[in-house]
């Protein structure tokens, strides 16, 4: 095992061809992170490697540059040999869209010498005519790969070189370990593997058992979320039924700004919340297992473009997958799921300035990978948990793993949010009014309503917009689902409800507001004066306001709380 190498500076010190360095030049990557200036080189030498590093970190470019490299010099070698040479296992439909479009984007300047096909986003039949285009590099889930070696539409025996398994600590989670070792009886003997992973668990080290051979192994030291200057992680306490009255109220009085994901754990949460925030007239989005995969694709698409500001994921990646995959012999499904769905992994959000966890994640990890999502590169973000009675023993496993990580650093790592529930008491029966119209009939139909505008728009239709893609833009995964009674007066806040603490802020925000749709436009709203150091917090505290209220006494002047 072993982890050192003689670091390098840039990439034109790590030997690639000029091809490549010119698209990494067109992606502005000034310098390589460091899982890639420890894994390109030693990959370029032909080794195995297993490399452990956070989500975000540039793991796919670690290994889709030397895969793409070698693949350059082996066809200069030998021009006439043709056939897979590379193939990239994930586990989700979602990551391998991501794979492949990173894998594209670094082989942009070689890309008749180097062709990339992505077999996860559709059925055999539909993914077939891929295959018969001989690519270079193959993505896809194991199952769908394996079907595909199955139905002799694949062969790797004989051109295989190089093994890519992505997010390899939920391969086997995903329920995947029947279908990958079946998959790799159809490899050839000899080929470079590369295991990539967030985490190094009992998952990983039976996968590098069975795919690894003398591998390198990297480990890098360096926590597996953003640091405290980048992320703020905030928890506020409260009780099961108040969950409901503190997300209006902190998105009504504009106390979370700006891009943010809800995470919720199931799907019926999914729709109870957007049918609880419309009563508000606060729009979101659902993302969950039983939507169609291109409109999921396009609903990330659209808040990647600003065009959605809240969306509510159901966070199902490890715990619905393990249960389908277990569950499935015993008794039908009631309804359709994709297990190769994944939200806290997998998916490029971007933007993304605030993750708000209403339900607290059931690991560990699941509260990590969700709020990685946001603080990605050189941006900075937010995390805020609703934590229950029944959190606390979690919520204190993920303070002790996280401060693990800190080289032996006390510190505080979740900070109480300064929210004053006496504050928002007038706001309780709103709450509690707009809660009771959303019944188990209502979930349920809105459930149903969603699914079928979702497979209208896009199975039906999906010809039509590949020959139209503007009208793509009509398509507005937001809009409401009206299964519940709309009570008009709910939609705007009378102002003797609103705390005298944030009236001055509730009046300016109105009079300036431009654009109602995108809260982070509203730069000068007084929700964000003190954010022009740290572009982003932008979860705002009564106590902020406090100060400010009675005088701004010098020393809490500008302070985050």
């Amino acid at each position: 095992m072993a982890d050192e190498t003689q670091e390098v500076c840039s990439f034109h010190e790590m030997s690639i061809d000029d091809r490549l360095i010119k698209a990494i030049a067109k992606l502005k990557w000034s310098q390589p992170s460091p899982i890639q200036e420890k894994a390109i080189p030693l990959a370029l030498e032909g080794k195995d490697i297993l490399a452990r590093a956070k989500t975000g970190s540039g793991k796919t470019a670690a290994y889709a540059i030397p895969v793409v490299q070698r693949i350059l010099q082996e066809k200069q070698a030998d021009s006439l040999s043709c056939g897979v040479r590379a193939l990239v296992l994930v586990p989700t439909k979602e990551l391998a869209k991501q794979a492949h479009k990173n894998i594209k984007e670094i082989s942009l300047y070689c890309s008749r010498e180097v062709r990339v096909a992505d077999v996860a986003q559709g059925n055999l039949a539909s993914t077939k005519s891929l295959l018969m285009e001989k690519p270079d590099v193959v993505v896809g889930t194991p199952s769908v790969l394996l079907g595909h070696i199955q139905a002799k539409n694949l062969d790797l025996k004989t051109s295989l070189q190089m093994l890519v398994i992505d997010e390899a600590d939920l391969v086997f989670s995903y329920g995947y370990e029947h279908d990958l070792k079946s998959l790799l009886s159809h490899l050839p003997k000899i080929y470079q593997a590369f295991l990539m992973s967030a985490t190094l668990s009992e998952d990983v080290t039976a996968l590098k058992k069975l795919v690894l051979h003398n591998p390198v192994i990297l480990k890098l030291q360096e926590s597996q979320l953003p640091s405290d200057d980048k992320l703020t992680q905030y928890f506020i306490k409260c009780e099961v039924d108040e969950k409901f009255l503190l997300i209006y109220t902190l998105l009504k009085l504009r106390l979370v700004q700006g891009k943010t994901i809800l995470f919720v754990n199931g799907i019926d949460r999914c729709y109870r919340l957007k049918l609880f925030l419309e009563q508000f007239s606060i729009k979101a989005c659902v993302l969950n297992s039983e939507l169609p995969h291109n409109s999921r694709l396009h609903i990330v698409e659209e808040f990647n473009r600003d065009i959605y500001d809240y969306i509510i994921a159901s966070d199902e990646s490890v715990f619905d997958a393990v249960a389908a995959s277990s569950t499935s012999v015993k008794k039908k499904k009631k309804k359709k799921k994709d297990n190769e769905y994944g939200v806290s992994r997998g998916v490029d959000f971007q933007g993304v300035e605030n993750v708000i966890n209403f339900d607290f994640p059931t690991t560990v990890d699941a509260y990590i990978h969700r709020v990685g999502r946001t603080a990605r590169g050189d941006n900075n973000g937010t995390a805020l948990s609703f934590v229950t009675s029944d959190d606390h023993k979690l919520l204190s496993k993920a303070e002790e793993e996280l401060t693990k990580e800190c080289t032996g650093e006390k510190k505080q790592i979740f900070k109480p949010y300064q929210f004053k529930m006496e504050e928002i008491e007038g706001f309780r029966y709103r709450a509690q009014d707009a809660l009771r119209a959303v019944t188990k009939s209502a979930v349920k139909e809105a459930r149903l309503k969603e699914i079928k505008s979702e497979i209208l728009n896009s199975e039906k239709l999906k010809a039509y917009f590949e020959d139209n893609p503007r009208d793509l833009q009509v398509l507005r995964h937001d809009k409401d689902l009206h299964p519940t009674r709309i009570q008009p007066h709910l939609k705007n806040v009378p102002e003797y409800l609103v705390p005298a603490t944030l009236k001055p802020s509730m009046a300016k925000f109105s009079r300036k507001r431009r654009r109602p749709h995108v809260i982070s436009s509203e730069k000068n709203s007084a929700h964000n004066t003190f954010g022009k150091k740290r572009k982003l917090d932008p979860l705002k505290s009564f106590k902020y306001h406090q100060h400010q209220h009675k005088g701004n006494k010098g020393h809490n002047k500008g302070k985050r709380t």
